[in-house]
């Protein structure tokens, strides 16, 4: 479905559904973009046996289809040579692109097999690209 342009839009281009997010990364979303909607773009999988023509054609593909929803800003995070070509497009349209960063807490615990350790991803802002 395509939004009025009148919407104020925020694309989540990853393999992470705004469903699954937490408060905070809701509640930063909307400091970036107030009343946002938030429009989930599952990021591709990407063969590592692709060319760059091949990485590039899918680029302008995702960039193609983000444009459509005019966005306010994007998250875009996933395989690095389609986030570069992404984000590099998107910025020289003007549209602001981020990224997720999280803290990474590990929780240790003594089994009669050892040391068993745990790493849990907490979510702490958004940077700019």
């Amino acid at each position: 479905m395509k939004n009025n342009q009148n919407d104020k839009v925020f694309i989540n281009l990853s393999n992470h559904p705004s469903q699954k997010w937490s408060t905070q990364q809701l509640e930063a979303v909307g400091k970036i973009v107030p009343h946002a909607q938030i429009i989930d773009i599952p990021f591709p999988s990407v063969e590592s046996t692709i060319d760059e023509s091949e990485i590039k054609r899918i680029s302008e593909h995702l960039t193609e289809m983000i444009m459509s929803y005019h966005p306010c800003c994007v998250m875009c995070q996933g395989e690095f040579g389609v986030t570069f070509c992404v984000v590099t497009s998107l910025k020289d349209k003007g549209i602001p692109v981020v990224y997720s960063c999280s803290e990474r807490r590990v929780i240790e615990k003594t089994t009669e097999y050892g040391i068993e350790k745990t790493s849990v991803f907490v979510f702490a802002r958004f940077r700019k690209y």
